[in-house]
């Protein structure tokens, strides 16, 4: 499973007045693991971005002038994200844009080559009746540790996946059944696996990576930062 956390920064609230896209930032999961692949463009908009929006990502029309334009970006944008699931919060607002952008070069829209999850709906279900912006749900998944005086695309897409993992983590079930069921000869289940198992040669022990390791620490940071202490998985450490 191949999934594309987006953010965009933008220079200002409707693309149909004419507004446009000048930050994009993407992070790559497989799997639900970080494959630290990105992709990350500030963009020249040819045209003055609001104070409004200014005031709240902080990039000024000077810091823009030689920057790249959509059309310069668009088949990288496009070859990065194309086959995956883009995870995006408050979608509606970030695919417009984008799908503003690729209609002004005569592209169909961007969900034509990829599916679309949208934490915020997802967040809605989630905490019914609570503030579900992202920094509201940054400091309810422990997420919130990095600086953000301004807002970033590619800063709050890594904001985004920590929580849209934390969110969507869950425990996966690996009960084999309960005892009562039988095998048909009046013994339960788990008798029928050590029969099984009796016969066969022993399973290989396979050990986890450097990486999945990191990968595993860090996980259990944020859990630790989430309930305010020590989370019930480091009793298993």
């Amino acid at each position: 499973m191949r999934q594309i956390i987006l953010d965009t920064e933008t220079t200002g609230l409707d693309p149909s007045q004419g507004h446009r896209i000048i930050e994009i930032g993407c992070l790559e999961l497989v799997n639900r693991r970080p494959t630290r692949r990105s992709f990350h463009h500030y963009l020249q908009p040819d045209r003055e971005v609001d104070a409004g929006a200014m005031a709240v990502h902080g990039i000024t029309n000077e810091f823009l002038r030689d920057k790249p334009r959509f059309a310069d970006v668009v088949d990288e944008f496009m070859r990065f994200i194309s086959g995956a699931e883009l995870v995006i919060h408050n979608a509606a607002f970030d695919v417009g844009f984008i799908n503003a952008e690729l209609g002004r070069l005569g592209m169909p829209p961007v969900t034509t080559v990829c599916g679309v999850l949208d934490t915020l709906l997802l967040a809605r279900a989630k905490h019914p009746g609570q503030k579900n912006n992202l920094d509201a749900l940054a400091r309810r998944y422990g997420a919130d540790q990095r600086d953000r005086t301004y807002h970033g695309a590619l800063l709050d897409a890594e904001i985004l996946a920590d929580i849209y993992l934390a969110m969507t983590g869950g425990q996966v079930g690996l009960s084999l059944g309960s005892e009562d069921e039988t095998s048909g000869e009046g013994g339960g289940r788990s008798d029928a696996i050590r029969r099984l198992a009796a016969g066969r040669e022993p399973l290989p022990v396979i050990r986890a990576s450097a990486d999945e390791l990191e990968a595993h620490e860090l996980r259990l940071q944020v859990l630790d930062k989430s309930v305010g202490g020590r989370c019930l998985f480091r009793d298993h450490d």
